[in-house]
């Protein structure tokens, strides 16, 4: 019964309650023919300890960190968490909490959402943000559906160096609902090609991720001129939200709405989840906004208090009002970033952001010098687009054995860019750590 919270005599009084005589009763609405009456094909039990040395020998097979080096990003970066981070995070107060769905019993989870949302409208230049979402990509598709709302248009364009992942999502979210998506292309230097736009009609939205997925950094500024003479939102992409630390915000480039990842703000990479979607606008464009928006106000003993002031989502209104049928919060995501934002302080944020740039800069001009071609010369922050000689999988083999990780392979995503290779360098990996990489890159 270790597992199983009900004792037997339970199961009898649950039985008899609701008129049956034994378990098998209990289900026998269902067909014969659909129900499976042999028994489990299980391994034997094993012991807490044998188990425990079962799941770490299957840990083993995997590339993890600190043991491999790896160079690669791609929307998923490795950073040092604070230990603050990680302790506060850890509290029950905390790690068991959900999403507040009596707000009056939910003070400290209001907020501390409250709390990120600030964070992050700063962050990113904006005058609010959402109380979070799934992740990136959902919080891009998101947003161009805002932008639908908004321009009561059709069609939105998205560049082509947004992550290809997140654009596989948003056609996943577009595709049952009769608006279109165009597809921007890439100039020589890495950059969105925005005369493409010049034969969009009808268009809602423009979408742009910076640093995109090569690494490089675009011109925000002048995005957003090209859809506002549309009369187009122009929606900022990220996924890579350090790079803000550095970089100008979406807002002060005349982004409408800045959405993306947040897994860089203190959240572990966990082998691809959890993550952390962050999505911010200008004010007027509240009530189109998915999802809840957490508030602050007085009770009737003026004590301050925080309210869900906004929740448009489909648990919480009609259906048919509401602005999305999927997003939800992160909460403990979001409460991860928050305690990363003010642990870590925006002179902080500056500091590692310009680190990662650095870092970035140092391994690509070793490489350069070493012979191998940097393949777009547009600014960086902490990726790269790198050229190796044709067989150069033979290699990227080899290494992983050496346990080193030499980058994402852009082929399967850019058929043009065969024996390309995108590299990644954060404030985690060092000095020795990326002379040895050239060394066996180029040996």
């Amino acid at each position: 019964m270790r597992y199983l919270p009900h004792t037997s005599e339970e199961i009898a009084s649950m039985l008899e309650a609701v008129g049956v005589d034994d378990l098998d009763s209990l289900f026998s609405t269902v067909p014969e023919e659909c129900r499976f009456s042999a028994d489990l094909d299980l391994p034997e039990s094993l012991t807490e300890w044998d188990l425990n040395a079962h799941m770490q020998a299957l840990a083993n097979k995997m590339a993890v960190s600190p043991e491999y080096k790896v160079f690669m990003g791609a929307g998923s970066y490795e950073h040092f968490v604070p230990a603050s981070v990680s302790y506060l995070l850890g509290r029950s107060e905390f790690v068991t909490s959900y999403t507040p769905y009596q707000p009056e019993m939910s003070q400290g989870t209001l907020q501390a959402i409250y709390e990120y949302q600030t964070l992050t409208a700063r962050l990113l230049g904006m005058e609010i943000a959402t109380a979070s979402h799934y992740d990136g990509a959902t919080a891009l598709a998101e947003s161009l559906l805002i932008a639908i709302r908004v321009t009561k248009r059709k069609r939105v364009a998205v560049s082509s160096l947004i992550h290809p992942l997140y654009r596989r999502v948003v056609h996943t979210y577009f595709e049952p609902t009769g608006y279109e998506v165009v597809e921007l292309g890439y100039l020589e230097n890495g950059v969105t090609d925005l005369t493409d736009l010049d034969n969009v009609e009808d268009l809602a939205g423009v979408a742009v991720q910076s640093p995109n997925f090569f690494g490089c950094i675009e011109n925000f500024q002048a995005v957003g001129e090209k859809a506002h003479d549309r009369q187009a939102l122009f929606v900022a992409s990220f996924t890579e939200a350090l790079s803000y630390g550095l970089l100008k915000s979406p807002g002060s480039q005349g982004a409408d709405i800045a959405c993306g990842e947040g897994q860089s703000m203190g959240i572990p990479q966990t082998f691809g989840g959890p993550a952390l979607g962050m999505l911010a606008s200008r004010k007027k464009y509240m009530r189109s906004l998915p999802g809840r928006l957490v508030g602050q106000t007085k009770d009737l003993d003026g004590k301050r208090g925080f309210v869900l002031t906004l929740a448009t989502r489909e648990q919480h209104i009609r259906r048919e009002k509401a602005t999305s049928n999927i997003c939800t919060n992160n909460s403990l995501c979001a409460l991860a970033a928050a305690m990363y934002m003010a642990s870590v302080g925006g002179t902080g944020i500056r500091e590692l952001a310009r680190l990662n740039h650095d870092k970035a800069e140092y391994l690509k001009k070793e490489l350069k010098s070493a012979g191998l071609a940097i393949t777009f010369d547009s600014p960086t922050f902490n990726e790269f687009v790198v050229e190796f000689p044709t067989g150069f999988q033979t290699t990227h083999e080899r290494l992983l054995e050496k346990k080193i990780v030499a980058g994402l392979p852009l082929a399967p995503y850019y058929p043009e860019l065969a024996n390309h290779y995108l590299l990644c360098v954060t404030e985690t990996r060092s000095k020795e750590d990326m002379d040895a990489f050239v060394r066996e890159v180029t040996s």
